[in-house]
């Protein structure tokens, strides 16, 4: 069969990409932000394949290891990260053994693909002194008492006293959260739901919250924690801003964002000598891998642990 030859009978690369998705989303039980990621990884696949073949009429059984190897050099020289060229891989090798899996494909191309060593780096966090600085401007912008001034304390102190991702806080429901207990039940990656503590400035921030929240005419009971004047769902990227404008003002920290303030969290909780186990749990990391990155923070705690254990320091 010669390129761009449409195998007889074969589906539309596009219907083959819309099965593989609806496979991770109801099969799997992917979340939709992965999801949309994987959807994401893929469409850059087909563009790729598109100028690769000189064409629009192609089928995946035309894609060899070669193939996909010229394809990781493409995604290169548009100057895409390492970490980012992983992650478009991992996609095209569960796309391709899905398609094998499904007796699409006659052979993988993908399974013997390997992903380019990603770059170790460390993840951005705040200092101490940035985080008081951070949060004494969010008390004074809640002290006017306004809705969005309430609303970005309450935030704010969820993000950083209990670690949650942003995606997490834009989900979180009013109903899963205890401000008796002191706790929220969040969903996580891979919709794994955890228990996480609410700090007692947090359950301040939002019973101080909670009356600007029901004048926007939501129910009181139910519905998002976070909500826009009218009543609905704050958006991910109103979160952001909001968060990162305050960012902006207080913070001397280089590359800091929105979830350095979950980098802050776990980086803090170490530097006081918390169990790493425990600081996972937290995060609700699949892997101890994951959470360990956050050791190589803290200098100081390296320091201060050399000194109170060594029998000479």
């Amino acid at each position: 069969m010669s390129r761009g030859t449409e195998p007889a009978g074969a589906p539309a690369p596009a219907d083959e990409v819309e099965g593989f998705l609806r496979h991770l989303a109801d099969e799997r039980n992917l979340s939709p932000n992965t999801v949309v990621a994987y959807r994401r990884d893929l469409a850059d696949l087909q563009e790729f394949l598109s100028g690769y073949y000189g064409t629009a009429d192609w089928h995946f059984e035309h894609v060899d290891r070669l193939t996909l190897r010229s394809f990781l050099g493409w995604c290169r020289r548009k100057g895409w990260a390492r970490s980012t060229l992983a992650r478009k891989l991992a996609a095209v090798r569960s796309f391709f053994r899905f398609l094998h899996r499904e007796e699409r494909l006659a052979s993988n191309p993908a399974r013997s693909m390997r992903a380019p060593r990603r770059e170790h780096t460390l993840p951005a966090h705040l200092r101490p002194a940035s985080i008081q600085a951070l949060f004494d401007l969010a008390e004074a912008r809640a002290a006017e008492n306004t809705l969005k001034g309430t609303r970005l304390l309450a935030a704010l102190e969820v993000l950083y006293g209990s670690g949650l991702r942003l995606g997490e806080l834009h989900a979180l429901d009013l109903p899963e959260i205890d401000l008796v207990s002191d706790q929220a039940k969040v969903e996580g990656k891979g919709r794994k739901e955890r228990i996480v503590p609410l700090t007692a400035p947090a359950v301040r921030a939002i019973r101080r919250y909670l009356p600007r929240r029901e004048e926007t005419g939501v129910p009181p009971d139910r519905g998002p924690l976070l909500v826009n004047q009218m009543g609905d769902r704050l958006s991910r990227r109103s979160i952001q801003l909001m968060v990162r404008e305050l960012l902006d003002q207080c913070s001397e920290d280089p590359g800091v964002s929105v979830h350095s303030l979950r980098h802050s969290f776990a980086t803090h909780l170490l530097d006081e000598g918390a169990d790493l186990m425990a600081v996972k749990e937290l995060l609700g990391h699949a892997s101890l891998s994951t959470t360990q990155i956050y050791t190589h923070t803290s200098r100081d705690r390296l320091r201060r642990v050399y000194r109170d254990a060594h029998p000479r320091a």
